[in-house]
């Protein structure tokens, strides 16, 4: 179905009126092709080619041309008015860079030409986007070719895509030529244009066949077509798989002519892919043992039983446990960290009864000012004194059977004690979990680290207990 619309009256399609700015963008280019502004009339096609069907002339009818609609509607900005700043660039690939950091390290082998140029790269996931932005420099501005038909289908997407990846979109249902060639102005100006010929991520790390849209790109703006090689990225964020930790390498290869072929540029990209071997994160045998028990139950268990175990007597807080196993895993952190709580929570409930019945457990590492101290707040605060308890050094176990002692009611004591405990608890389980992603490139270092953590715990804990006697 299709409604013609005039541009000096108020016509309806579907209800709507066409919004002012591509009425006057009709009549500007319908003055510039000679056929007057003023009489110019539009109609839109409906169809899944995303294309606007412009018609126009001095008098009724006449000149029918094909005018790509961008995928957010006719209303959309075209592709070329996409213009980010160097500055908005450089920003994009520190962001990018420190994201690849965290999760294994990014390596750039290669060079951009210093002038504008068509990048064609292998595509495996959706991390090859932030893989090239972080690669590539920002003098070139990369401006990332996305498939309009998913990044570009919802405003939230479109504005992620545009925003953190310097999108535009190119369609693969009718009009992507157009929406390509629309980018050879920036081209001409020095800007890298980032292409993935293949059209999809590939699911078996081969490089597909090629498009020839990128090849056409480059003749019709006469620049350079650059091949790519992507490693690593398809074990980073697998398609319709999760993230995990994998180091990734970029190979910038020679330039080719601009007239060459779809079939030149893939071989190009597949050599530099085969240059460029695969390199599995080294890890630690240590660390993997240490993240299967924390991965497990059986991890959620220890750390209850700890923090229950140190709420009663045993000397060693679960903040040591956490430093060990959140690094380890710091997917796991915020679940062991909760386990953690509730052990502690437990554990200081059940001292307070035992201390109330007037039983006494061995209490080491604890001192005669500690608990001295604790008197005096509980007598002064009553359950409130707990609050003090994560930043004084002395240990729960004290809180909890001198609050036994002093008669404290089991109710308050929990309550106070949950907010005491569940701020320090999930606080340091989290600092460990960021500790362990800034970490993961090193992680073959994981014994030395889990070392360096319990001399550094011992030195702390000996200068407490010093302290307090």
């Amino acid at each position: 179905m299709t409604a013609r619309i005039s541009v000096r009256t108020r016509a309806r399609s579907g209800g709507r009126s066409v919004p002012r700015r591509l009425r006057r963008r009709a009549a500007v280019a319908g003055h510039r092709r000679g056929r007057g502004g003023t009489g110019v009339a539009l109609a839109f096609a409906a169809g899944p080619s995303g294309e606007r069907c412009e018609r126009g002339a001095r008098g009724r009818g006449r000149g029918r041309r094909i005018v790509s609609v961008g995928p957010g509607g006719p209303g959309a900005a075209p592709a070329a008015a996409l213009s980010p700043s160097r500055h908005g660039a450089v920003l994009r690939r520190a962001l990018w860079w420190l994201v690849l950091t965290v999760t294994g390290g990014v390596r750039r082998h290669g060079q951009l030409p210093p002038r504008g140029c068509v990048v064609v790269a292998n595509h495996s996931s959706h991390a090859d986007t932030a893989a090239l932005l972080a690669a590539l420099d920002a003098r070139h501005r990369p401006a990332i070719g996305a498939a309009a038909d998913y990044w570009f289908a919802s405003p939230w997407r479109r504005r992620v895509c545009r925003v953190l990846a310097a999108g535009f979109p190119v369609r693969r249902t009718g009009g992507g030529m157009d929406d390509l060639l629309s980018m050879a102005d920036g081209l001409r100006a020095g800007r890298a244009v980032v292409l993935f010929p293949e059209g999809t991520r590939g699911a078996d790390g081969a490089v597909g066949a090629f498009h020839r849209g990128a090849l056409v790109l480059a003749e019709r703006a006469g620049v350079p077509v650059v091949p790519v090689a992507i490693v690593g990225t398809d074990r980073l964020l697998p398609k319709h798989g999760r993230l995990r930790s994998s180091p990734v390498r970029v190979r910038i290869g020679e330039p080719l002519p601009p007239s060459a072929t779809p079939e030149d540029a893939r071989a190009a990209v597949a050599a530099l892919r085969a240059r460029t071997p695969a390199e599995p994160l080294r890890d630690s045998p240590v660390r993997r043992r240490v993240a299967a028990v924390a991965a497990s139950r059986l991890g959620l268990v220890l750390a209850f039983v700890w923090a229950c175990a140190e709420a009663l007597s045993w000397p060693l807080m679960p903040e040591l446990l956490l430093g060990v196993a959140c690094v380890a895993v710091p997917r796991a952190a915020l679940r062991l960290s909760f386990a953690a709580l509730a052990g502690s929570l437990a554990g200081g409930l059940l001292a307070l009864q035992l201390a109330n019945t007037g039983l006494q457990l061995p209490a080491p590492l604890t001192t005669d000012r500690m608990r001295a101290e604790v008197r005096q707040q509980l007598a002064a605060e009553s359950a409130s004194a707990v609050r003090h308890q994560p930043w004084n050094g002395v240990p729960f176990k004290v809180y909890a059977a001198e609050a036994g002692r002093a008669d404290v009611p089991a109710a308050d004591w929990f309550v106070e004690s949950a907010q005491a405990r569940g701020g320090r608890t999930l606080t340091v389980g989290a600092a460990f979990a960021v500790l362990g992603l800034l970490l993961c490139r090193f992680r073959r270092h994981y014994g030395a680290y889990v070392a360096l953590l319990g001399a550094g715990f011992a030195a702390g804990l000996s200068l407490v207990v010093a302290g307090w006697s």
